[in-house]
């Protein structure tokens, strides 16, 4: 089978390249072609864009680079066109892919969604686009299969693909490597995102807030589409932080607490059980535009996924040196709430480990579905 396989960021990317292994490990035959980033290419994808030319965050970020995004995807449904694939399987990354989506199913083309878009969080309206023009949608948090039940849409839960991984992190003898992490005092991780524009809104926060704690270590997980020099400029004036690059799950197994930014980090960062505050800021005109469409009553996976306040989330004009000081002398140092996060996580870590080997689980239905349902040449 040939798939097109489109990812737009670092976590896409990841979970991107461990269903490519599967799919390669169930059906030899497979060939891919790709959107994403290294982690597919090395996964056997063959890699057309790569994510870091993609991310732009934000209303006013996108509104600003629309050319650039116009021209990508002009660009992909020409090459979808040139190498005809038996499927292309959307992994997340909506804004682009709900369009190519739409194409796809109009040119013939069998479209398969893979982790859904958070039609759920706002634009509701958008799961009539997905039962006109997704054939397969294959969904990774355990509330998404209710949510598309009210509006009589079949999707299928495959499990969190996090949990497989991050159990295969701990169950490799390589992980303890990194010679910065090799610290005498309390790592306070930071995990500011990976796009430049979150970075650069989030990061120094969390800086400032390293003064207040001279005898933790403060290490910043560096996102793998930026450069070190971009960090550099940044943390060079602080005594006591680190940075580190390609070691983001190391440095949360080694972490007391951390600083996580907004989406899937929320939930590593839960999974490996480190006491964490959540951290959202944006440019003042994109909030203000979220703030007016989004439903849900919290931003981190972490509190939608158990539908309760579990870990803290400073949004905005929240998130300050003061509110974030306090938060994690709360997190270092109150062992009781400490206590309760645990209990919240491993109740996380069971309900993401209902439907099994997500990878596994969706390569399976991948192939399923596409030995019992025409192929288009």
């Amino acid at each position: 089978m040939k798939y097109y396989i489109i990812a737009g960021e670092a976590s896409g990317d990841l979970h991107g390249s461990n269903l490519i292994k599967e799919l390669r490990r169930q059906d030899p035959t497979t060939s891919v072609r790709c959107w994403g980033g290294d982690l597919m290419r090395e996964a056997g994808g063959e890699l057309v864009k790569h994510y870091k030319d993609l991310a732009f965050m934000g209303f006013t970020e996108i509104l600003m680079n629309l050319r650039t995004i116009l021209r990508n995807l002009e660009f992909c449904k020409q090459d979808i066109l040139r190498h005809r694939p038996d499927a292309i399987i959307l992994v997340d990354y909506p804004g682009f892919n709900m369009r190519i989506a739409k194409w796809a199913h109009k040119e013939g083309l069998k479209v398969i969604f893979y982790i859904s878009p958070q039609v759920w969080a706002w634009k509701e309206g958008r799961v009539r686009q997905i039962r006109d023009t997704v054939d397969k949608m294959l969904v990774i948090l355990p509330f998404e299969k209710a949510f598309y039940k009210k509006w009589n849409v079949g999707v299928e839960y495959v499990g969190h693909p996090l949990v497989e991984e991050i159990d295969g992190f701990r169950a490799d003898p390589q992980t303890a490597r990194f010679p910065a992490l090799q610290s005498s005092q309390p790592i306070v991780a930071l995990l500011p995102g990976s796009r430049k524009q979150e970075i650069l809104k989030k990061l120094p926060v969390m800086l400032e807030t390293s003064r207040h704690f001279p005898d933790c270590q403060f290490i910043v997980a560096k996102a793998p589409g930026q450069d070190s020099s971009f960090y550099e400029g940044l943390v060079h004036k602080y005594p006591n932080v680190a940075s580190v690059s390609n070691a983001t799950y190391a440095l949360l197994s080694r972490a007391r607490a951390a600083c996580v930014t907004s989406g899937t980090a929320t939930l590593e960062t839960a999974l490996f059980g480190v006491p964490e505050v959540v951290c959202y800021k944006g440019s003042s005109v994109s909030y203000q535009i979220a703030r007016r469409l989004i439903k849900v009553k919290y931003i981190s996976l972490v509190n939608l996924i158990m539908d309760k306040p579990v870990v803290r989330e400073l949004i905005q004009d929240d998130l300050t040196v003061d509110n974030l000081r306090r938060e994690l002398e709360d997190l270092l140092h109150n062992d009781r709430r400490r206590e309760e996060l645990g209990e919240d996580y491993r109740r996380l870590r069971e309900l993401l480990s209902e439907g099994g080997n997500a990878s596994a689980n969706a390569a399976a239905s991948i192939l399923r579905f596409m030995t019992t349902s025409r192929v288009y040449p």
